[in-house]
């Protein structure tokens, strides 16, 4: 497994007031990303979303 390190500054602005996020790791990025996705979409279009995605990746034969 490689080892990977991010360095980003996300800032969110929502109706109700902004939100800043420093993910270090692919792992911090995918909460912050899951998090975004259920309050923006709802959950079940979120996991809809998310499975799609899981669904090509299989199909390419990236699972590991």
């Amino acid at each position: 497994m490689t080892s990977v390190s991010i360095e980003a500054d996300i800032k969110i602005t929502w109706p109700d007031g902004h939100k800043s996020y420093s993910p270090g790791s692919p792992e911090e990025l995918a909460i912050i990303g899951v998090d975004l996705l259920v309050k923006d979409l709802g959950t079940q279009a979120a996991r809809s979303f998310i499975d799609q995605l899981f669904e090509k990746h299989s199909r390419a034969g990236h699972s590991q």
